[in-house]
């Protein structure tokens, strides 16, 4: 079970390191985009995060032996390069709308990660992994508090909200205990 755990960590990592390579790019073209000054700044602060916690992830893979995907590495430079881009043409909605549902998927993928560690004996890696989780919500948070009440979520379904910030470390308590 500890190897199959550890597999699946490593690939979790791996995806979320590519993962943070795209939402750097898209988020420095996100903040580009946007005329809002507080909205800027505040996208300018989740893309240095998003870089930061690539480094995070990268310095794990090298502690479990592992490296990045290259593949997907080029496949999600694309992906937050083209993003970057659209952010300029799309409106303000889009950029906003996408980026809290991504954000969203992401708190669950470093609670898993926290999971994975903990079934792979890696329990220094947790603590790093939850805080990841407990930014990602943040963002999330800022996200979807600026979508809410835009005419287009008519049209397009709000994600569901994230359970309270609070609960990321104890869920990972009442696993660790069970």
């Amino acid at each position: 079970m500890p190897g199959d755990a550890l597999a699946h960590l490593i690939r979790v990592l791996q995806n979320a390191y590519s993962g943070e390579l795209a939402a750097g790019y898209a988020y420095r073209g996100h903040w580009h985009s946007v005329r809002d000054a507080a909205e800027r700044e505040r996208i300018q602060v989740i893309e240095a995060e998003e870089w930061h916690h690539r480094q995070l992830v990268g310095d794990m893979l090298r502690q479990l032996g592992s490296a990045p995907d290259h593949k997907r590495e080029v496949i999600f430079w694309i992906i937050g390069r083209t993003a970057g881009i659209l952010c300029h043409v799309t409106g303000w909605f889009f950029p906003m709308y996408g980026a809290g549902f991504l954000e969203r998927r992401n708190i669950v993928e470093y609670e898993d990660a926290a999971a994975d560690a903990f079934d792979s004996d890696h329990e220094e890696l947790i603590d790093c992994l939850l805080t990841m989780a407990e930014v990602e919500w943040e963002h999330e948070y800022f996200f979807r508090h600026k979508v809410i009440g835009h005419p287009f979520l008519r049209v397009f379904k709000l994600w569901d909200p994230a359970p309270p910030k609070e609960t990321i470390r104890a869920r990972y308590v009442e696993r660790a205990t069970a």
